[in-house]
């Protein structure tokens, strides 16, 4: 059983309205906290994550959720996903430290996954209002567009992000070196953003380092969905079962093999 697409587009922009937006340049002290140095929860992301979870688990009886905040507290929840049941993956405000901060460039993810297998995904941007949806095998969309990855270039003519931040240091060192062979590299510290951008052909390509769940598995589904190609570094297939390897994002397979070869240079 999947679930309805719509159904769950009105719960997250509910969520939105509710207990997000309202919040939006309007956080005080006592709402934002540290998990760990550099990665801050607030308020809205844990009542946005205690919204949904019980919401979109009626919506497919006997399925599981995934929540980031929920990891957080309790990293067995992972373990969630290497079973054959249904689970929801869920980043209620995804670029926290932006949220935090009053920059308007942070989402709202969720994901389906079925026996390890994304399946259905989600992504809202609350400020835009802008929902993009992908189910695996009906393309992906934003309202009644369909979205398409950008055109195949060359490495020089690529624009795209780089998240070093949690690389291995010696293959970010690498990768940083060589970045002045690419056509242009930005960051919206936003993943969420990031996917919205590389599914609508506003960017090339995207490079992520660690994995977890709630900040890819919709993401690399609605870029698969729009016609991209997404490896891990080793070259493997992607799963929200693995969380770390690295992630390279490009519009087709022999631009992702050109850029490979440009940062990585044929090395793991």
């Amino acid at each position: 059983m999947l679930p309805d697409t719509t159904k769950v587009s009105t719960l997250l922009r509910e969520a939105a309205a509710d207990l997000i937006l309202p919040r939006f340049q309007r956080l005080e002290a006592g709402d934002i906290q540290a998990k760990s140095p550099g990665d801050l929860v607030t308020v809205a992301d844990i009542e946005t994550e205690q919204r949904l979870t019980p919401l979109l688990k009626d919506l497919v009886p006997g399925s599981l959720v995934v929540g980031e905040e929920a990891a957080a507290k309790d990293p067995s929840v992972l373990d969630q996903l290497a079973g054959e049941q249904s689970v929801w993956v869920i980043d209620p405000v995804d670029g926290t430290a932006n949220f935090a901060a009053g920059i308007p460039l942070f989402a709202v993810m969720v994901s389906f996954v079925r026996a390890g297998e994304v399946v259905q995904a989600w992504i809202l941007d609350p400020v835009k209002d802008h929902m993009a949806v992908a189910s695996r095998g009906d393309g992906a969309w934003l309202g009644d567009q369909r979205l398409r990855v950008a055109p195949p270039a060359t490495p020089d003519h690529m624009s795209g992000s780089l998240a070093l931040r949690f690389g291995n240091r010696q293959l970010v060192r690498k990768i940083a070196g060589r970045s002045n062979l690419i056509g242009s590299v930005f960051s919206f510290r936003c993943a969420g953003q990031e996917y919205l951008a590389l599914a609508s052909g506003r960017a090339h390509f995207a490079l992520y380092h660690r994995l977890l769940p709630w900040d890819h598995a919709a993401g690399w589904l609605l870029h698969r969905e729009a016609g991209g190609y997404a490896r891990r570094l080793d070259k493997s297939a992607y799963t929200p079962r693995t969380h770390d390897g690295g992630l390279l994002l490009t519009p087709d397979e022999a631009s992702w093999n050109a850029l490979h070869e440009v940062l990585i240079g044929g090395e793991e």
